[in-house]
């Protein structure tokens, strides 16, 4: 750790009279803004609010599929937290990639359906400022869930003119959002509202609905000032999850249809979080610091009458918690043995109490209890890194991350209580050489980790058996590295070119639908990325990413070594135009964006003898804004009417009348059918 405490002497020695250039405070608002001479990888970037309001988005999970190479799907109800894939990881609902909108962090530790779940159905998009990606383990500031990489979500400050906007749509979806900003003497601020239902093209309709609202004000600016947000969110649905594709291909069911309509949810999350910043031309520092309340209430069956032929194996989930949190951070500009220094450092803990379950149900109804815990957890981390700048054309970025975490479970099977703690600590480095005519090479290393549950960590049996089970560690570590390029050869192009690779020691996980732990083995996957945005012209633009990964288990084993659900290959493509003059003279701007996304090459058994069909799918935006405020808009989803899936998965369940132990079978959950939105908006006094 003595590298730590130089870089602590380096923070609080004297600054020189050169300005900071503080990466948080440069607004970028396209893809096409010139990131050279700013990031410290080709694997970070961040999109901004213009490029979000062109894409057509059917769920806001999709606001990270601005991440070259990210893939947010469903496999449920749309309440439940999206399924992400990145980088050849399957990351179910977040283990591995980090997630925080406004300072307050997304992903749940010891979650009630799975670790790090992390739901973003909470977010109304049109309140979304920037989307700020990073991928890999090498950056000291991100902590847990992060060892494939992360998204921050900065939220508008204030906004200008009431904005009413009403959308309806096919399968008797709608929406209603009112936004509107506010000033005062000393600051701004602004609050919207929205209430929403979906049903989708389910035999059974999921009658997801609720509302979400968002109050923000804050005073001063970038540099000194404060902001507090308050957000919320309450919604419940019902759910069509995956089905056996034998039960589609014999007639039993139809695409669309369930085999058990029990599945349904609910969830409720209400946070309240402050940012305080202070800067001058040489230091910069912010500290942020949040309250969150959260509940959730699952109900799914996934094998049907596989474990159980009498009742079925239907089985409810519960997470109730109260989370408490901060983030400090101070930057400050000065010299090292005559060489310009921008030194960073920080710390963050937070505590998390939670009451979960899992319990046997049939007809909603319980009729026993797998497990209950009542969970106290505490995490927190301190880092430092420091990027000098040796000379114009060679900066190296050094870092140290130490992390620890501790938790106490009381369960209602004694034997599976008990207390426990770890220790990390993650080395990470960048070397950035350039620029040369615009283009910048670096060199990534790095140590990150992801955190098991806590109840993985001090089992003793298996609840639904009694077997003995192995405890894992609390910090799973994982390393990565990074040869990647960026250019900006033209002020209207991004260009960034990146080789990786990961390794993890091993992908432990608690599974939440079992209430058990399984030890995966260790991995690596190994890859290339590609990411271009072109601005056409003053009205057009064009980006096309391109992800290649090679996911393998590094041990031996017989069954084979391909890791199931690794994404091999992911093609995210669009073409937006806006500010098109309306033709003869009338008043009026046109605008619109067509995507396309494909991911494929995909094993669902280590063998790879079952795999994944691809998913591609075309999705429209047509709009018409004005002069007067009013905008029309259509959005059409799965435009070509594809009916490839969503997710598949490959697992033994068994369906009424089979013979006991079932088959084993893919199970998918379908693209929803060819849609469309129509949306009408009104913005007045701006």
């Amino acid at each position: 750790m003595s590298m730590f405490f130089v870089l602590l002497a380096l923070l609080v020695s004297e600054a020189d009279d050169r300005q900071l250039r503080v990466y948080d405070e440069v607004e970028v608002r396209e893809r096409a803004d010139d990131l050279v001479g700013i990031a410290a990888s080709a694997t970070e970037g961040s999109t901004g609010i213009q490029d979000l309001a062109r894409r057509p988005i059917l769920r806001p999970g999709e606001l990270i599929e601005t991440t070259p190479g990210v893939v947010a799907t469903q496999h449920s109800g749309g309440g439940k937290g999206n399924q992400y894939f990145v980088r050849g990881f399957n990351l179910d609902h977040g283990t591995d990639f980090s997630l925080r909108v406004a300072g307050v962090p997304v992903n749940m530790p010891t979650h009630g359906h799975g670790q790090g779940y992390a739901d973003l159905n909470f977010v109304i998009p049109e309140t979304v400022e920037r989307v700020r990606f990073r991928k890999g383990p090498y950056f000291a500031d991100v902590g847990d869930f992060s060892a494939a990489g992360g998204a921050d979500m900065t939220l508008v400050h204030g906004f200008s003119g009431p904005l009413l906007k009403l959308t309806g749509g096919s399968f008797g979806d709608g929406r209603a959002l009112f936004m509107n900003g506010f000033e005062t003497d000393g600051g701004e601020g602004v609050f919207a509202v929205e209430l929403f239902e979906e049903n989708g093209p389910w035999t059974r309709e999921d009658e997801y609905q609720g509302f979400k609202g968002l109050f923000r004000y804050g005073q001063g600016d970038a540099q000194r000032g404060y902001t507090l947000t308050f957000m919320g969110y309450d919604a419940d649905w019902l759910s069509t999850d995956q089905v056996p594709q034998r039960a589609v291909n014999s007639g039993l069911i139809g695409r669309f249809d369930l085999i058990d309509p029990g599945p349904r949810g609910s969830t409720q999350r209400f946070s309240l979080s402050a940012e305080v910043r202070r800067g001058s031309d040489t230091v910069y520092s912010t500290l942020n610091a949040y309250v969150l309340s959260y509940d959730f209430n699952l109900f799914s069956n996934f094998t049907y009458f596989l474990e159980d032929e009498d009742n079925g194996d239907q089985f409810e989930q519960v997470d109730d918690r109260l989370a408490l949190g901060f983030d400090l951070r101070r930057t400050r500009l000065t010299d090292w043995q005559g060489n310009r220094v921008e030194l960073s450092a920080g710390a963050g803990a937070r505590f998390d109490d939670i009451t979960n379950g899992l319990f046997r149900t049939s007809d909603l109804q319980r009729f026993g209890t797998v497990r209950t815990d009542d969970v106290q957890q505490i995490s927190g981390g301190v880092w430092a890194d420091a990027l000098i700048h040796w000379t114009e054309k060679v900066h190296l970025k050094l870092g140290l991350r130490g992390d620890a975490v501790s938790v106490d479970v009381a369960s209602d099977l004694g034997i599976n209580s008990g207390t426990q703690d770890d220790v990390l600590v993650s080395p990470k480095l960048s070397l950035i050489l350039g620029p040369w005519n615009s283009t910048e090479i670096y060199l990534n290393f790095g140590g990150g980790f992801h955190s098991n549950d806590a109840r993985g960590a001090v089992i003793a049996v298996d609840p639904t058996n009694g077997e003995p089970v192995t405890q894992v560690d609390l910090l799973v570590p994982a390393k990565g590295a990074d040869i990647g390029l960026r250019t900006s050869l033209t002020s209207r192009s991004q260009t960034t070119l990146s080789v990786f690779m990961l390794e993890l020691d091993s992908e432990l996980v608690f599974v939440g639908d079992g209430g058990a732990t399984e030890a995966n083995r260790p991995s690596q996957r190994t890859g290339v990325e590609l990411s271009n945005f072109f601005q056409l012209n003053d009205h057009m633009a064009f980006d096309f990413d391109l992800t290649l990964t090679d996911a393998e288990f590094t041990d031996t084993a017989p069954e084979g070594d391909e890791i199931p659900g690794a994404v091999g290959t992911t093609i995210a493509a669009g073409l937006s135009f806006d500010d098109i003059e309306a033709p003869g003279g009338q008043e009026g701007e046109l605008y619109g964006a067509l995507r396309w996304r494909y991911f494929g090459d995909v094993p669902l058994i280590e063998d790879g003898s079952v795999e994944w069909d691809s998913s591609s799918t075309f999705n429209a935006r047509l709009g018409w804004r004005f002069a007067n405020g009013a905008d029309v808009a259509i959005d059409v989803f799965n435009l070509l009417d594809s009916d490839d899936s969503d997710v598949q998965y490959f697992y033994g369940s068994r369906l009424p009348g089979e013979p006991s132990g079932g088959f084993e079978d893919v199970h998918f959950h379908p693209l929803a059918g060819r849609s469309a939105r129509l949306t009408f908006s009104w913005r007045w006094g701006a």
